[in-house]
């Protein structure tokens, strides 16, 4: 169920957001990252993923989410696996309201494909597959995603 505007904006005011991000590894061991078209986090290169929606279980949620921002796919929970729960935490939010941060409880899959993705060009303007090591894109990898990278890589 997605929500009007104006009840969201106080949703995010008054409480956390659960959602899913989408920890996406390439055969090569490359993580996709897209550079964000929208707040919180715009400009910054970032892991594909959305909010869970009340309602939705998991699993509804992880494939709703995976098909949204990988395109077509059999995108089950089952596929992947838990990298962990994250909190992340955000001076803007979606509506540039200012003064009103966006707080979200993220709960992280890694995900293993092999196979070229039809990506979508709603919340990220273009994408790149990225190693911890790799030079940082132009906007830079967010922190919270160097979060995932350095889990990887331990």
């Amino acid at each position: 169920m997605m929500l009007a505007e104006s009840i969201f904006v106080d949703v995010v005011k008054h409480a956390p957001l659960v959602s899913i991000d989408l920890v996406v590894l390439d055969d090569a061991g490359k993580v996709l990252v897209g550079q964000r078209v929208n707040e919180p986090a715009k400009g910054t290169w970032f892991v594909p993923g959305g909010r869970i929606a009340k309602g939705e279980d998991l699993d509804q949620a992880f494939t709703r989410v995976a098909t949204s921002e990988l395109g077509p796919g059999d995108w089950r929970r089952s596929r992947s696996r838990l990298l962990g729960a994250f909190t992340h935490v955000y001076p803007t939010n979606f509506a540039s309201i200012p003064g009103v941060s966006t707080h979200y409880v993220v709960l992280a899959h890694v995900l293993n494909i092999d196979h070229p993705l039809e990506l979508p060009a709603d919340q990220h303007s273009e994408y790149r597959w990225v190693r911890r090591s790799d030079p940082a894109p132009d906007g830079g990898i967010h922190p919270y995603t160097a979060v995932y990278l350095d889990q990887l890589s331990a």
